[in-house]
């Protein structure tokens, strides 16, 4: 051969060598390449939802990341999936920048956590409330257990769910069966979520706390637990405490919540129940009151309160049957600063 024929040939060949190398940019090799977003045969690629929930997983098992972090992992997983340079090495990126200039990523359809959507709930048996009705607050939300079911998350956060309060515990041995699918699922769907106990009044306020705390993970971003404490015609103990008893019980059992989740809990209850025990109790810990035919102030008075239930009856896409619906005692603005854990003068009008 000539000179240049050989140089010509040696230049091939080393060029040949480079791209089938196991190192350097072995990654752009055709041959190991997905090169559209249709997997290869047995390679399947998880859904987003089955990654969410993964992540969420994951997240309960490291209880003190913040909600930030999880999102930007789901992010950071969907990119994974969305673009084939992907797979490539962090070499063989760097290098394939220079080819290909990167393609914008689509923005994100989540809802976030905070973002206020307007309500589209319906009521089985509406109420007239008079001059200040559930529509006249911004934010409204929802209280589940498994007598809900199913629940598509996703629908109910379009149709206004901004909140969900979680059953999780009942006394100090039972867990609702639904609580740890709809804790995910809430959170996926980009809902604030908080979870809260049925309080017993046959049983040891201590040993509840504790099987509360063993089973609602301490996650960042949560909404403060609740206490649900309310007469209960169907169970098994039919005591009636004295005040000063009910009052002791209970203050031992949020101490020791506010202790673990260094949120003060928020106290569930019913006008009877708030009739006989705690009226005028606990000025400093945040009220969630259920008044289903008038207006919290005129059930309730110079009692003031963060959440207000206000229907047993709520019907929602989303959800087969009905669903307990609520309102935030506050506008959007105030909401993002209480759900963020920052302090909100509550008002008992």
């Amino acid at each position: 051969m000539r000179p240049t024929a050989t140089a010509a040939f040696l230049v091939a060949a080393l060029c040949l060598a480079g791209c089938t190398s196991s190192s350097g940019i072995d990654g752009l090799t055709p041959s190991s390449e997905t090169t559209s977003s249709i997997p290869r045969p047995n390679q399947g690629v998880p859904g987003a939802q089955a990654m969410a929930s993964a992540i969420e997983t994951a997240a309960e098992d490291a209880p003190d990341a913040p909600d930030a972090v999880v999102e930007d992992e789901i992010v950071s997983v969907a990119e994974t999936r969305a673009s084939p340079q992907a797979q490539l090495s962090e070499e063989a990126l760097s290098v394939a920048a220079l080819i290909q200039p990167e393609r914008p990523e689509k923005a994100s359809r989540a809802i976030s956590k905070l973002t206020v959507t307007r309500h589209r709930f319906r009521d089985a048996k509406p109420i007239n409330f008079g001059k200040v009705t559930p529509k006249s607050y911004a934010v409204h939300g929802v209280d589940v257990s498994r007598w809900q079911g199913e629940i598509d998350w996703v629908k109910l956060r379009s149709q206004g769910a901004n909140f969900a309060y979680i059953k999780a515990t009942d006394g100090g041995d039972h867990l609702d069966p639904m609580f740890r699918k709809n804790w995910r699922g809430a959170h996926a769907a980009g809902l604030k979520r908080g979870a809260y106990h049925f309080f017993y009044w046959c049983r040891v306020a201590s040993e509840q706390a504790d099987w509360f705390i063993r089973n609602v993970p301490k996650v960042e971003g949560a909404l403060p637990p609740v206490i649900d404490v309310e007469y209960n015609g169907e169970s098994k103990c039919k005591r009636r405490l004295s005040r000063a008893t009910v009052l002791e019980k209970m203050t031992v059992f949020m101490d020791r919540l506010e202790a673990h989740y260094g949120q003060r809990p928020v106290i569930y209850t019913a006008p009877d129940f708030y009739r006989d025990n705690l009226k005028g109790a606990f000025p400093n810990h945040p009220f969630w009151l259920r008044a289903v035919a008038q207006h919290p102030s005129k059930v309730y008075p110079g009692r003031k309160w963060v959440f207000w239930q206000y229907s047993g009856s709520g019907l929602s896409h989303g959800v087969k049957g009905k669903i307990d619906l609520n309102v935030f005692h506050g506008n959007a603005a105030e909401w993002r600063r209480w759900a963020s854990g920052q302090s909100l003068t509550a008002s008992a009008d």
